[in-house]
């Protein structure tokens, strides 16, 4: 059956005309169809949230009690929301209930910040003239927040948004991906549950160019928070005035293994975190650079552990690599792996695609200027690239337009430090692959990657606004 829902807005399940098809992106086939926002609704779920935030305080234990509520609805529904992750977005299964329970701790991680946003006193008596005054900051949120978010990660880069800002004590409005939209609908649904006032999360769902084009164009929205192209995320702070923006963009993850590390580990490591979930993720390793002394060794290690991943159905519970998420995006991969061969590249493992499935592919002979090296490929291919000197290394390394995370694999404390003083990147990963994340950290990027954190605690400090406030006394 293809089951049919609605969007939310001011605490209301509203259906539309239009609808949007939402594919099993293994099957290509139907299984959900979605009502799709006019203009109307964007505009009303904008007007809801504005007058909830304005006629409607929510004290921090209350945003405690409902963030707490749907982690713990997170659990209790957490298959149920992994096979709907599997299905709208092809990721497979194991890799979705890992999804559900980073989403659980992130709620529940917002929650208690929720309990501990304060500011701090100014000693402004210091000042001549101020002896008899009294200082002191507060946090107050924003406002509305409008949250855009991706298709790789629809519950838990949801949660990333929607959690810090109600913590804050704002109100969101929410565009989910297009081709992922059902996972924001069950967790409206959750927070619904969870007793959230009305107004305070509203879900519209439609294209970018309409949807988020109207979110980016209206003032009652005071910040956005966005995961996406750095295309996108450059239009958003061209075109939204002095409205504060987090940006989390684009990236290419440099991965390092130095002649010192522990190869077999490294390649074992590096092989698992390059193609999960197709390689569709901000953070996958996309360039690995690798010393000279040890290329051969890591290169046998590397495509041995590569072998070893079970690709196919990701309904599959053994299922590693699944399909991308259409057939146009690993189609449109598959056309860049074909410009590097033309281009003197090699194929060492994989390269092949049975319609959205491409399987994961090794590259070696490239160079700085082909798109699967300088550009994000967003799919299961990586670059092998030889180096024999560090600081050169690095130096190409820092040559990317992007900045998010990356990771060295070495045994050497000296070189691990150099690295972490001189990579370019918000986060490096020493001993790991740029893909490790939990949900406490900082995270975000430099340069064309974005700016501004996420990581609830973080968040938070972008959805505030510090405030002072000072008391003049009598002598």
């Amino acid at each position: 059956m293809v089951k049919e829902y609605k969007l939310y807005i001011n605490g209301e399940w509203t259906e539309t005309d239009e609808q949007l098809d939402v594919l099993n992106k293994y099957t290509q086939e139907t299984y959900a169809k979605v009502s799709k926002a006019s203009e109307k609704e964007v505009d009303a779920a904008i007007d809801a949230a504005e007058q909830a935030f304005r006629n409607h305080s929510m004290p921090p234990y209350e945003r405690y009690k409902v963030l707490k509520r749907v982690s713990e609805f997170l659990q209790e529904n957490k298959e149920e929301l992994a096979k709907n992750i599997t299905m709208e977005a092809g990721k497979p299964l194991k890799q979705a209930r890992t999804e559900i329970d980073r989403a659980t701790q992130t709620f529940e991680l917002s929650a208690e910040e929720a309990k501990r946003i304060h500011g701090e006193g100014v000693p402004v008596e210091a000042a001549p003239g101020s002896e008899n005054r009294m200082a002191f900051t507060i946090k107050v949120p924003v406002g509305v927040v409008g949250a855009i978010s991706p298709f790789n990660f629809p519950i838990n880069l949801v949660a990333h948004k929607i959690a810090p800002a109600i913590a804050a004590g704002n109100a969101v409005v929410l565009k989910p991906a297009s081709k992922t939209p059902v996972s924001a609908i069950k967790l409206a649904e959750l927070f619904e549950q969870a007793g959230l006032p009305k107004g305070f999360f509203n879900v519209v769902i439609g294209s970018g160019s309409t949807v988020g084009n109207q979110m980016m164009e209206d003032s009652r929205i005071n910040l956005y928070t966005f995961t996406g192209s750095a295309k996108v995320g450059l239009m958003l702070k061209q075109n939204t005035g002095l409205n504060k923006l987090v940006l989390e963009l684009g990236n290419n993850s440099p991965v390092i293994i130095d002649k010192e590390a522990d190869i077999e580990a490294a390649a074992k490591n590096v092989a698992a975190k390059s193609y999960a979930f197709a390689g569709q993720v901000c953070i996958s390793v996309q360039r690995i650079y690798v010393h000279e002394e040890v290329r051969e060794e890591f290169h046998n290690h590397f495509i041995q552990a590569i072998g070893e991943l079970y690709v196919g159905d990701p309904n599959d519970p053994n299922t590693d690599v699944g399909p991308m998420i259409s057939e146009d995006e690993a189609k449109r991969a598959e056309e860049w792996i074909e410009e590097a061969k033309q281009n003197g590249a090699e194929v060492l493992h994989g390269g092949t695609r049975e319609g959205a499935l491409l399987h994961p592919t090794v590259l070696s002979n490239v160079n700085p200027d082909m798109k699967v090296v300088c550009e994000e490929v967003f799919a299961p291919v990586v670059s092998l690239i030889p180096f024999s000197d560090m600081k050169e290394c690095i130096q190409e390394v820092n040559q990317s337009k992007y900045g998010l995370q990356g990771g060295i694999f070495t045994q050497n404390i000296d070189t691990a430090f150099y690295a972490a003083r001189n990579v370019e990147v918000g986060g490096l990963m020493i001993n790991d692959s740029s893909q490790y994340r939990v949900d406490l950290m900082p995270y975000g990027g430099v340069k064309g990657s974005g700016w501004g954190k996420e990581g609830p605690k973080y968040t938070i400090e972008d959805m505030t606004e510090e405030r002072l406030v000072v008391m003049n006394l009598k002598s």
